[in-house]
């Protein structure tokens, strides 16, 4: 039964109505995945967790209807506008870490519903979530009107009259509420995304959010529709993928409540879409095989570091061969260990997969955290035993170094404009400026003595 606010909103079937569509539409939106507070007593909406990013820690907000600490003053026009548009009340600019570049598809009528169960159905947290911190010149709120102006589009979703209602849906799901792009869309230079080249696949942080175009071979066109229906409800196919870091978090927080019909419009949206990204040879899902080489050295003097570790710390729940079981998913026909990009291979074993879904706990440990529950390995270690891996199991044409292991344990690749915005290089920057400044007034003071 809803109380207090709740209950006084929601005295009709219709207002009722409302705020259980809004608490659907919160979900499909992943709201909670972010604004959420850490830990396993972590209130809902009241902020607080940290979203990595190559500029550093963005933290989410609290959303709660707390008038001192959340959006309890906030009228309709005001969360629609923080949500689609990305200024809070305030009129501060918010950071695309918050997902409005995609919002701003959202209907009238579901910001409508999203504000009705925010306000009435969400309970209050006076509490403040931290501040986000971040080193110049990325601290400078305002200059996201700038990157808004460039990437930004506001537009609203106009339903396609020559698409069926399934297809209109699966578009309205996959790049409005869930907005899938963000992810798996590649961005250019300034973190702005390649609309030209959707769902390709893109760098995120440390993962790497692979191909999902209907392209057979480097996508997702080889997956059967049931297969695409339950990776996106469970977050596991046997012989195709597993989902860990962001994407087990989309399936905790989100996609696994989905309706039926819904997960169906998504895959039908998903299957679609034009073929785009590099060409690949061979899918992701088809490398590999089982190996007998790691049961057959283990009463065999060995020198490879990788062996070694993969038989004291990994066969003994993905099998000698690589096989794994009925909980521990095979390392061959494996989209981490048959991929073109080592990175997710790389980011499991550093942080684990931990994923509640389908009514099962799912967990790896993570190897990379100083202090975690299993064993650390550095840097040459982890390298060693993803080159035994992909050798053995995955795509042997990959090889592993300890910089790179060292770049994915430090959140992955430093985009192009963090390394514009070094210290140094703003300050090798200015003095450039200011010697062409000075060039320009002399050239001046010769022409006027003439």
């Amino acid at each position: 039964m809803l109380a207090g606010k709740a209950a006084q909103a929601a005295d009709t079937p219709a207002a009722a109505s409302v705020i259980e569509q809004g608490k659907y539409l919160s979900i499909a939106a992943d709201c909670g995945a972010c604004h959420n507070s850490p830990g396993p007593s972590g209130a809902p909406m009241a902020g607080g967790y940290a979203v990595s990013s190559p500029m550093g820690n963005i933290i989410a907000s609290n959303i709660t209807p707390s008038k001192i600490f959340g959006i309890g003053n906030y009228s309709e026009a005001d969360f629609a506008r923080a949500v689609r548009e990305g200024v809070n009340a305030k009129g501060e600019y918010l950071y695309p870490a918050m997902p409005y570049t995609s919002y701003s598809k959202m209907t009238d009528s579901d910001i409508s519903a999203l504000y009705q169960y925010f306000m009435h159905d969400v309970n209050p947290v006076n509490k403040a979530a931290p501040a986000t911190h971040l080193p110049f010149p990325f601290s400078i709120r305002s200059t996201m009107a700038l990157w808004d102006l460039l990437f930004a589009d506001n537009q609203r979703f106009t339903p396609d009259t020559q698409g069926s209602a399934q297809l209109n849906r699966g578009y309205y799901l996959v790049n409005a509420l869930e907005h899938c792009d963000t992810c798996h869309t590649p961005r250019n230079f300034m973190m702005g995304q390649k609309n030209s080249e959707a769902l390709s696949g893109s760098q995120l942080g440390s993962w790497y959010a692979p191909n999902i175009t209907s392209d057979k071979t480097a996508g997702i066109g080889s997956w059967s529709n049931d297969e695409l229906y339950r990776y996106l409800k469970t977050g596991h196919v046997n012989g195709k993928a597993q989902a860990a870091g962001p994407m087990a978090e989309a399936i905790d927080h989100s996609l696994q409540y989905l309706s039926d019909d819904d997960l169906h419009a998504i895959v039908a949206w998903l299957r679609q879409v034009p073929p785009s990204g590099a060409a690949a040879t061979v899918s992701r899902f088809d490398q590999g095989k089982p190996s007998e080489t790691e049961n057959t050295l283990r009463s065999v003097a060995h020198p490879d570091a990788g062996w070694q570790i993969y038989s004291s710390t990994c066969a003994s729940c993905h099998q000698a061969n690589g096989e794994g079981s009925q909980f521990y998913p095979s390392l061959f026909h494996n989209s981490a260990t048959g991929a073109t990009t080592p990175d997710n291979l790389i980011a499991t074993i550093l942080f684990g997969v931990h994923r509640h879904a389908d009514g099962q706990y799912i967990a790896m440990p993570a190897f990379g955290p100083a202090g975690a529950f299993s064993e650390r390995l550095n840097d040459q270690q982890v390298a060693d035993v993803a080159n035994y891996v992909l050798k053995h199991y995955g795509n042997a044409a990959l090889s592993v170094t300890a910089d790179q292991v060292k770049t994915v344990r430090e959140g992955g690749p430093t985009p192009i404009i963090v390394r514009l915005a070094n210290p140094a290089v703003l300050a090798g920057g200015v003095i450039v400026i200011l010697v062409l400044i000075l060039l320009a007034l002399r050239k001046r003071r010769k022409h006027v003595r003439k």
